[in-house]
């Protein structure tokens, strides 16, 4: 299989480019990388991106400003006129599947403890978040990718795009998670609920691109198989297989 990965340089992105060994993979970064062979590209130029993308069966488009507290101009113009412009060079290519790299803060307030401050959660009952609830987004990087999944619904309805917009958690290393639950402990309760681990990161990465979907577009959710979690799995195990194996109950601060 022919895929390309936007944003191959980044955490995520370097996780699915180990996940996607063995398929014919093209990485696209915004700059040059002395450890990773790419394809240079800015998410505003269509044609360099179009051209890269001919051949492809999946992209995974990973490129954003992944800052949760990021600036609105900074989300206008790379998380959602890029994503627009990925779609377009996508659907000129004649790309079979996105897979959209979407978040857990599009629904951050549902469980939120500060509505001020992000990364907290309420001390109390939680509620069960289903990727069918309306987002609840709590900052401009919520919210654009809630545009960016409104996006892929629009290009799956109209051009029968196959889309997977998929929200994810924390991803952190097993040294990192121990880090943060060693800190705050309003933000290690919300860790140990969106933990990502790198190997179950990697699997779901793979499952999204290699699975066929019931039904498009397609909105899952993506942690570990934490015992404190809150955003459902169940439609994730059932709709591509994903079996994650890490559970941030199991690391000790």
């Amino acid at each position: 299989m022919d895929i390309a990965v936007t944003g191959a340089a980044g955490r995520v992105g370097r996780e699915a480019i180990d996940a996607l060994s063995g398929h014919d993979v093209t990485a696209i970064t915004h700059r040059e990388h002395d450890d990773i062979e790419s394809v240079v590209a800015d998410l505003s130029d269509r044609e360099t991106l179009a051209a890269t993308f001919r051949g492809t069966d999946v992209v995974v488009h990973l490129a954003a400003d992944s800052n949760s507290s990021a600036t609105w101009e900074s989300v206008l113009g790379t998380n959602i006129d890029g994503t627009r412009t990925v779609y377009e060079a996508a659907l000129e290519a004649d790309v079979r599947r996105v897979v959209f790299a979407s978040s857990n803060h599009t629904t951050g307030m549902y469980n939120i403890a500060d509505p001020t401050e992000r990364g907290t959660m309420t001390k109390g009952d939680v509620a069960v978040v289903d990727p069918t609830d309306p987002p609840r987004p709590d900052g401009f990087y919520g919210v654009s990718k809630v545009a960016g999944e409104a996006l892929g619904s629009f290009y799956a309805d109209r051009h029968g795009v196959e889309v997977v917009n998929l929200r994810i958690g924390w991803y952190l290393t097993r040294e990192e998670l121990r880090e943060t639950l060693s800190g705050d402990p309003e933000r290690g309760r919300f860790a140990r609920a969106l933990w990502l681990s790198p190997e179950d990161c990697r699997q779901v990465v793979r499952q999204c691109v290699c699975s066929d979907i019931p039904e498009n577009p397609l909105t899952i959710h993506a942690i570990s198989a934490n015992d404190d979690r809150y955003v459902t799995l169940t439609p994730t195990i059932q709709a591509i297989d994903y079996r994650p194996e890490a559970n941030s109950a199991a690391v000790d601060p």
